[in-house]
């Protein structure tokens, strides 16, 4: 690694000598000058963000935001509807399962909110589209889209079935690509609105025996990542994002995972109370990565500082490898 840092500084001081060469030294002083100027910015954002860390920060207000959430029938998605209805949002609730829906449109609606239940297939691009146009028809333009359903095999990756491998990237991943692409518009005329991706630790950090899942997460991760900057890259400053990337949480979706050291590693197991409370405070704070809980902003860092073959040995001693083999989960995985 020595070796490679010292052949990076040769590398730079060569470019600097060319240009020293080449163009002279008026241009180097302007280089200069720009990039003191970027890095004295980059030096007040690190300051800033580690404020929020400590001083309460400021929250906006989602009062009579039309606020789309889907898989809430259960988990995690019923939860954030219930607390973004609490909040004053008028709630577009989607899932498969329409049953589970007209329930959490009850608990709604007896709590004084405004409830708006769709059954929608997101494995479905036309349904995914057809219902989108049936909402911006009945209830109106989108706000707060967040994107939460999400399905899990936990099988190795030779066990798991085409079909399933397809299953897992429509739902976890695909589904984001299709609801951004209908309710996006509307945000991009008002430059304004909110996109929120329930992703998962998993979407930073490899894990054994879930390859589709995990890949499916990074896939969702990536999206949020590269949207955020193409938007801002046009001036878009007023959508915002926010990627949740939770550990395990006991909605029963990974029933069975055990680790040795779960809170060493980051992986701790929330209660899906805990999970929605954070989940809806980072969007009143404009947040743009929330890890669930702290610890796991450790140990994702570290897996990008330290050398693969460390972070192999440290989640093999975490047991990392084999969490998954106890996997049983639930009959309906579907958050």
């Amino acid at each position: 690694m020595v070796l490679v840092y010292v052949l990076y500084a040769l590398v730079i001081a060569q470019g600097i000598l060319f240009l020293l060469y080449f163009t002279g030294k008026g241009f180097i002083m302007s280089l200069m000058g720009e990039f003191a100027y970027v890095t004295s910015r980059v030096l007040l954002h690190v300051f800033n963000s580690a404020l929020k860390w400590i001083l309460p920060s400021q929250r906006k207000s989602i009062r009579e935001d039309v606020a789309l959430v889907t898989g809430a029938a259960s988990g995690i998605g019923r939860l954030i509807a219930l607390r973004l209805a609490a909040k004053g949002c008028r709630m577009v609730i989607w899932d498969v399962n329409f049953d589970g829906l007209e329930v959490v449109a009850k608990e709604i609606e007896a709590a004084g909110g405004v409830v708006h239940p769709y059954r929608c297939n997101l494995r479905d691009r036309n349904e995914v589209c057809k219902t989108a146009k049936t909402v911006l028809e009945e209830v109106g333009e989108v706000s707060l889209l967040v994107n939460n359903a999400g399905i899990v095999t936990g099988k190795k990756l030779m066990d798991t079935s085409d079909e399933e491998i397809l299953a897992t990237f429509d739902i976890n991943s695909l589904a984001h690509f299709w609801t951004i692409k209908e309710f996006l518009p509307s945000m991009l005329q008002r430059n304004r609105g909110h996109i929120v991706s329930t992703a998962s630790i998993a979407g930073c950090t490899g894990l054994a025996g879930a390859v589709d899942y995990c890949s499916s997460k990074f896939a969702a991760v990536g999206l949020m990542e590269s949207l955020r900057r193409e938007l801002a890259s046009q001036g878009k400053t007023g959508i915002h994002f926010t990627t949740v990337c939770p550990s395990l949480i006991s909605t029963g979706m990974f029933d069975g995972v055990r680790f040795r050291f779960p809170y060493l590693l980051g992986f701790s197991v929330l209660t899906p109370q805990y999970a929605a409370s954070k989940i809806v405070d980072a969007i009143e704070k404009n947040q743009t990565l929330l890890i669930m809980p702290r610890g796991a902003y450790l140990s994702t860092a570290l897996q990008h500082i330290l050398p693969e073959k460390a972070t192999d040995l440290f989640l093999n001693f975490l047991g990392a490898d084999v969490a998954m083999n106890s996997y049983t989960g639930r009959q309906k995985n579907v958050m």
